[in-house]
C-alpha cells in the first residue's frame, strides 16, 4: 500500500496537531454531481453502480477531482448487509429502498444467516481494494456500515418509515425477537467492517441514522449497546496505523457522554448540537466530526463562509475537529457551493492550529 500523503484526517481523529481542520462530506460521491449521474446512467441503476468495482471506484474519486477533500469514502450503501441476507433489496424511484421479504417474526429472524463478507459481499471488498490502489496514498479511505438498529428499521419496516411503527411494535411487544435480530446484525457488521479494514479501509464510520427516534433508555438497549459490541470486536490497527472508529447518531446530541464512552475515537454531530458545547462535554475523550447544516449549501458563498467561520470559532483552538456536514449533502446542491465550503474550512481554520 502507498504511503499516505495527506494524513490530516487520521491526525485529527487522534486529536493530534494539524495544520488546518480536515474536511469531508457525507454523501460526497452522489447525485449532486453531474459526473455521478452520468456514471449511474452507464451502470444502469444504483445497485449495479455499487456492485461494479470500477464504477464504485470512479464515483468515489469524482469529488476528489473537484474538491480539496481530506478523505475519500467508499461508495456503497448501508443496506448491503440485509441485501446479502437475501431480503430482496430494490429501489423505487422517489421512494427509496424497499425489501421484498421484510423481517417480521421470530421465524424470519431465525432464518437469517450472518453473511460471509468475502463471499457474500466480495464486491464491496473488491471496491475497497480498487479504490485504495487508485488513491495511491492521496488521502485516507473511509469504510462504513449502518448500525444494527438502523439496518433493522429498514428490514422490519420493509423500507423507509416516517413513524417506525412496525419495529417499535416489535420492540415493545416482542423485544426478544428484536434483540435476536440486532445480535445477528452486530455480528454481521463487525465482520463486514473488519473485512473492509483488511481490504484497505483506514477509518470506519458507523451510521446510526435512526438511533435518534428512540427514547434514552431504548437507545442504550437497542442501539448503542450493539454499537459498543461492534467497536469492541473491530480490528484497531492495520498497516502499522491505528484504525479510528467514528459513530454518528443523527439526533443523538442528548447522549454525547454515553456515545463518547462507547470506545469510538470520534463522535459525529448533526447540526442540532452546538459544537462548542459538545466539545466542553466530551472533547477531552473523543474527536468531534461535523456539523454544518447541509441546507447552508443553498446559501450564497458569503453565507457559507460565515457559517464555516462560526462553527470553527465555536469549536475553538486546537485539534480534534473533523469538519463535515451534519448529515448528507442534498442532491440539488450546486457543486460550486460545495467547493466554497471545503475551501473555506481550510482557509479559515489555519489560525486555530497555530
Amino acid at each position: 500500500m502507498s504511503e499516505l500523503k495527506n494524513d490530516r484526517l487520521l491526525r485529527a481523529l487522534a486529536r493530534q496537531p494539524v495544520d488546518v481542520t480536515p474536511v469531508w462530506m457525507m454523501r460526497q460521491a452522489g447525485r449532486y454531481l453531474p459526473e455521478y449521474r452520468q456514471s449511474r446512467a452507464q451502470a444502469g441503476d444504483f445497485l449495479s453502480l455499487c456492485k461494479n468495482n470500477e464504477f464504485a471506484c470512479e464515483v468515489t474519486l469524482q469529488p476528489l477531482e473537484r474538491f480539496d477533500l481530506d478523505a475519500a469514502i467508499l461508495f456503497s450503501d448501508i443496506l448491503t448487509i440485509p441485501d446479502a441476507m437475501g431480503l430482496g433489496l430494490y429501489f423505487e424511484t422517489g421512494e427509496g429502498p424497499k425489501f421484498r421479504k421484510p423481517v417480521r417474526t421470530e421465524g424470519d429472524v431465525s432464518a437469517l444467516k450472518v453473511p460471509d463478507p468475502d463471499a457474500d459481499l466480495g464486491y464491496v471488498m473488491g471496491a475497497v481494494r480498487t479504490i485504495r490502489s487508485a488513491l495511491a496514498g492521496r488521502v485516507p479511505l473511509i469504510g462504513f456500515s449502518g448500525s444494527p438498529w438502523t439496518l433493522a428499521t429498514y428490514m422490519v419496516e420493509g423500507g423507509t418509515s416516517k413513524d417506525f411503527r412496525t419495529i417499535k411494535r416489535m420492540m415493545m411487544a416482542e423485544p426478544e425477537t428484536l434483540h435476536a435480530l440486532l445480535g445477528k446484525l452486530a455480528e454481521s457488521v463487525t465482520s463486514y467492517l473488519n473485512a473492509q479494514i483488511r481490504a484497505g479501509a483506514q477509518v470506519v464510520q458507523i451510521f446510526d441514522t435512526w438511533g435518534g427516534v428512540l427514547s434514552a433508555r431504548d437507545y442504550e438497549a437497542f442501539s448503542l449497546g450493539y454499537m459498543r459490541q461492534i467497536i469492541a470486536g473491530l480490528l484497531r490497527e492495520s498497516e502499522g496505523r491505528k484504525v479510528p472508529v467514528i459513530v454518528f447518531t443523527k439526533n443523538g446530541g442528548q447522549w454525547l457522554e454515553t456515545i463518547a464512552d462507547s470506545g469510538a475515537d470520534a463522535v459525529g454531530l448533526d447540526w442540532m448540537t452546538d459544537i462548542g458545547r459538545a466539545r466542553a462535554r466530551v472533547g477531552d475523550y473523543v474527536a468531534l466530526q461535523g456539523n454544518m447544516d447541509p441546507a447552508t449549501l443553498y446559501g450564497s458563498p458569503e453565507r457559507i463562509r460565515a457559517e464555516v467561520a462560526d462553527i470553527l470559532a465555536r469549536y475553538g483552538q486546537g485539534p480534534g475537529h473533523v469538519f463535515n456536514l451534519g448529515h448528507g449533502i442534498a442532491l440539488d446542491v450546486d457543486p460550486d457551493h460545495a467547493k466554497v465550503f471545503i475551501d473555506a474550512v481550510h482557509e479559515l481554520s489555519a489560525p486555530y492550529h497555530q
